[in-house]
């Protein structure tokens, strides 16, 4: 069974693409918990974060957007030395300011999903890249969500995060054509 070159690189890798990755996500909490995920990985690897997921959902109160959204000082400095997380202040507060505007958009257009999938008119792109090398780090796309996630305020939300969160909530499928999981992740797509 032949798979993108990335995932043989260790057995979380492989159940995650396996599993998760460029399979279209609409439920708001997912959509949430991979934008901090995304965002938390800037600068490190994603096995670093595949590692640490487990750690990041009971530190992070299962991406509980209103309940992040009043951390206090207290809980910063309880994450801040906590080794099952990324202990990057700029990022934990990243995370609580990610939520307050998450909550701000739920209200605004009845949903996260509805926003963030409007940037790909709510319809997954499939690409039908040869090999790794062709898989881009940014898009059209990405660099317009990028630009509306900062101007409501979003961090760690560059164009090269937001395309590899497009990809982990399946808006763009970059499985590789070789892939056995870019003709499955096809079929689950509206």
């Amino acid at each position: 069974m032949e798979r993108c070159e990335w995932a043989n690189t260790g057995e979380l890798e492989i159940k995650y693409h396996d599993e998760q990755w460029g399979v279209p996500v609409h439920d708001d909490r997912l959509l949430f918990e991979m934008l901090i995920l995304e965002g938390a990985q800037a600068g490190l690897s994603w096995s670093t974060i595949l590692k640490k997921r487990e750690g990041y959902v009971k530190a992070f109160d299962n991406f509980d957007a209103e309940k992040i959204s009043k951390y206090s000082d207290v809980k910063i400095a309880e994450l801040m030395s906590n080794a099952g997380i990324v202990r990057n202040k700029l990022k934990i507060n990243g995370a609580i300011t990610n939520a307050k505007i998450f909550l701000e958009i739920q209200k605004e257009y009845g949903s996260f999903d509805r926003y963030i999938w409007s940037f790909v008119d709510g319809h997954s792109i499939n690409n039908k890249w040869a090999v790794l090398s062709d898989v881009p780090a940014s898009s059209t796309e990405s660099d317009e969500m990028s630009k509306s996630l900062k101007k409501k305020g979003f961090k760690f939300v560059g164009s090269t995060i937001c395309y590899a969160y497009m990809q982990a909530v399946g808006m763009v499928n970059d499985h590789l054509i070789s892939c056995f999981r870019h003709s499955e992740v096809k079929k689950l797509q509206n």
